[in-house]
Order: structure tokens, then sequence, then C-alpha cells
């Protein structure tokens, strides 16, 4: 994976979806948020889009490609919100402490990692997916950037951001299990923590 600076352009929705498939992925956000995942089928993404079946099969190989896309799509509205020129350790653990904040406070995401966690293990955890890899590619780009100005470690950018995508997806994902340990203020604490000392020189 590449190294570089995050691009406005990486973060604009309008160049990776057109009107259609916009529309297509409204619907998959609505299917989604009254059903879950298990609720989205290619007929009731043409039925609620308005459009025909063969339109979505147009533009993506099943319902399944569309989630995986609404996921993408949501995760690129949460990075947009945020601070695109993190140049320091500081500024990228605060990055990803709103990041995280965000997307647990999301209600697509919320309602995901309430009813159907195991979501997260099918689009997330079995493999790296195009929504990972876009926040790789603005983690590693803030990681080199912070780098020459001494307050984040040397080596591979690439490699400590996938790092870093762990330690905050873990603690996402294990929130609710460690609920009665962790309250919000020290699960906040421990995590920016944990964040901070993995980027520290």
């Amino acid at each position: 994976m590449e190294i570089r600076q995050p691009l406005t352009s990486d973060l604009d929705l309008t160049q990776r979806w057109d009107a259609t498939q916009m529309r297509i992925l409204d619907a998959a956000d609505e299917l989604i948020g009254a059903r879950g995942v298990h609720g989205v089928t290619t007929a009731e993404l043409a039925r609620t889009a308005g459009l025909s079946r063969p339109t979505v099969y147009r533009n993506w190989s099943g319902a399944d490609e569309v989630v995986r896309a609404a996921l993408l799509r949501r995760v690129i509205v949460l990075l947009a919100a945020g601070d695109q020129q993190a140049d320091s350790r500081e500024r990228i653990v605060a990055e990803v402490m709103r990041f995280s904040a965000a997307f647990q406070e999301d209600p697509l995401f919320r309602s995901l990692l309430d009813r159907e966690p195991e979501v997260f293990t099918r689009y997330l955890l079995q493999r790296f997916g195009a929504s990972q890899r876009v926040i790789l590619q603005h983690l590693s780009a803030a990681i080199a950037l912070g780098q020459p100005g001494g307050t984040v470690r040397d080596g591979d950018a690439d490699e400590i951001a996938v790092m870093l995508l762990l330690i905050a997806q873990s603690a996402i994902l294990s929130h609710g299990t460690v609920s009665d340990l962790l309250d919000q203020a020290a699960w906040t604490r421990e995590l920016g923590a944990a964040l901070d000392g993995h980027l520290r020189p």
C-alpha cells in the first residue's frame, strides 16, 4: 500500500458512486437500519430504491456487495468529517478517538453492534475490506507526516497503521463485553493511552 497524503477526492462520494448507485446505497441503509444485514436482498434493494433488479445487478454483483459498499460509504462520511491533516502523534490519536466515537454513535453502526455483532466479523474481521483499506490509507499518510517531526516513532508507516487500526477496531468491537469492567470514561482513557503508546518514539 503506497503511503501518501490524504486527498479530499478520496472522500468524495460523487467520485465513487453515481446517482443511481447512491440511490441503491440509500435503499441499503434503509433496509439495514430496519431489518439488519440479513434483511437485505437484491429484490428488496430494487423495490426500496424504485429500480429494477437488472439495474441493481448492472452496478453490483449482489446484495452482499451492496452492503459492503453501504458500510464503506458510511466510513468515508465519518472520515471526511475529521482532521485531514493530522501530522503529529497527538493529532493522530485525537483523530482515531474521534472516529471511534463517531463510529459507535452512528445510528446504523450502533444498531449493527447491538443487534448483529457477527456482521462485523463477516465484513471487517474475516479479511481486510475496502472500508478498512480507506481508513488505513489515511492513518498511514498521517503517520508518515508525523514521523519527520519526531512525535511518531520511526518504522514502516503502513505496518504501524495496520496495528493502530487493529487496536482501535478490537477496542470498539469488544466495548460491550467489558462495560462492567471499564466505564465509558475509563475505556476512552485506556484506548487513548494504547494508541499513544503504539505511536510514541
